[in-house]
């Protein structure tokens, strides 16, 4: 005979196998919410494939002056192709008129340093970067007031008149040193020493009854700095550099006196990137010769439906996505709506090119219009908030899995289910889709039904996308075998 302790703790082990049997949370990555078990008898699912095509970015990508700036060349990325990026930037004392502290005829120069605040860095560190610093012409100044395109530089061409020192190598991986002496105790730097005689023409021959006297006059007499890596070197990096941090600057170093001192000074003057006054622009361009997605790329009026799409953080690609017949599905109860996509791995270069070369850290699901030109949001799922976009409840951010054969995809889910629900109940539109990889961008956004008789435009940032020009990705697209990119609706009937 069984005790009745034993039978109450079967009848307890019962009732809780029971609730678990019908409280179980079907499969979904996103995770959010309760979702009915699929039964097929009063929960179903179903998965919808997609056509899908790439596209080489055209859309201007700019980089504000509050932004990290981007420097570094990649010349091996058999995906995605070549990457160079140029830093061009004025930096001005702290007033006008200005005048070196000390009498002239005393001020010995010493040297000049260009120090850069250094950020982050994407690609291959164990590469290291040779860096060219030469002087902008005054014959092509930078305007302070224009927000130069980053993909476009032949739109506003900038030449060089000479080298401001000679090309210094920098090893990544030392860039977060300290740097300690009577005037330095900072880390997180780059620091390009310039020639001899530049230091003297700025502590000797500029003062302020000539170059110093006014920007304007400054402007004319040095036209700024331009930053590039040379392209002989083999390079894999960008660089992330701050203009607006303390930590950027130019650095003129020199000795002096006083009227009848018998002692000399040594000093240091800095002059620093001013948000108002000065110019920059930053110049990224891709180059996909010999490139995997090279051949790839479909075309407004001649699509080319592809097994792999290819994401690369702008100014970059982006895919275009179709769900046939999902319009024709009648009404029901969507539970859960999810679109489901996965990194298609590079098996030759697994463990070297496709580890450090990130995917970018969010991926944006839109539509795009193509009638006014710009991106609209999902309807009813992508919402904005004082907080700023819903990414994480919506989806899009990057997560990491494990998968037979791999042990660390990238993954990307987006969860739509008042999308798919006002398409299958009010027969609203099922819209072509864009999946793209943004930095500074814009979005039309339209609040959810039934508010969305409003329209606003809202600007999209870094910090809630991607570094410029930060993290590419191949994913699987609507036909790939294994990596299939789906939308997997659970539902039930009315």
């Amino acid at each position: 005979m069984h005790s009745t302790s034993t039978l109450r703790s079967i009848a307890i082990l019962l009732i809780v196998f029971t609730a678990a049997a019908c409280t179980r949370i079907t499969s979904t990555e996103l995770g959010r919410g309760l979702i009915p078990v699929v039964d097929g008898v009063n929960t179903f699912d179903t998965t919808f494939e997609l056509v899908t095509d790439n596209f080489d970015g055209t859309d201007t990508t700019r980089i504000y002056k509050q932004d990290d700036h981007v420097l570094g060349a990649i010349t091996n990325d058999p995906l995605f192709g070549n990457t160079t990026a140029s830093m061009n930037f004025e930096l001005f004392p702290d007033q006008f008129p200005f005048a070196v502290p000390g009498t002239k005829d005393s001020v010995v120069a010493d040297s000049a340093v260009l120090i850069l605040s250094y950020r982050r860095f994407f690609g291959d560190s164990t590469q290291p970067l040779t860096l060219s610093l030469e002087e902008i012409s005054t014959s092509t100044p930078l305007d302070p007031y224009i927000v130069y395109p980053a993909n476009y530089p032949s739109r506003y061409p900038i030449s060089t008149v000479g080298a401001l020192g000679n090309p210094v190598t920098v090893d990544i991986r030392r860039l977060g040193d300290s740097v300690k002496n009577r005037y330095e105790n900072a880390n997180n730097q780059i620091r390009i020493r310039l020639n001899t005689q530049v230091a003297a023409r700025f502590l000797k021959t500029y003062d302020s009854t000539n170059a110093y006297k006014s920007d304007t006059t400054f402007r004319a007499h040095f036209g700024g700095f331009a930053l590039k890596v040379v392209s002989s070197n083999p390079a894999n990096a960008l660089l992330y550099v701050n203009l607006l941090d303390t930590n950027t600057k130019l650095s003129l170093y020199y000795s002096s006196s006083t009227t009848g001192a018998t002692t000399r000074d040594t000093n240091v003057v800095n002059f620093r990137f001013n948000a108002y006054l000065g110019g920059d622009a930053n110049f990224i361009t891709r180059s996909r010769g010999g490139s995997e997605v090279a051949s790839r790329f479909a075309t407004a009026t001649t699509p080319r439906p592809d097994s792999l799409l290819y994401i690369q953080a702008y100014p970059g690609t982006y895919a275009r996505l179709r769900v046939p017949n999902l319009e024709k599905m009648n009404n029901r109860i969507i539970h859960r709506a999810e679109l489901i996509t996965e990194q298609v791995p590079d098996d030759a270069n697994l463990l070297t090119i496709d580890r450090y070369m990130e995917a970018p850290q969010v991926l944006l699901l839109s539509i795009y219009d193509s009638v006014n030109k710009f991106n609209r949001n999902i309807p009813n799922d992508y919402s904005i908030s004082a907080s700023g976009p819903n990414t994480f409840t919506f989806g899009g951010y990057r997560f990491y899995k494990t998968v037979p054969g791999y042990d660390r995809i990238a993954g990307y889910n987006f969860e739509l289910t008042r999308y798919v629900q006002g398409i299958v109940t009010r027969k609203d539109t099922s819209f072509t889709m864009r999946l793209s990889a943004p930095s500074n961008d814009s979005i039309m956004y339209t609040p959810a039904y039934p508010n969305n008789t409003v329209n606003q435009l809202y600007y999209l940032t870094p910090s809630y996308h991607n570094q410029v020009g930060q993290g590419r990705v191949r994913l699987g697209g609507g036909s790939h075998t294994r990596f299939r990119m789906r939308l997997r609706i659970v539902y039930s009937r009315l």
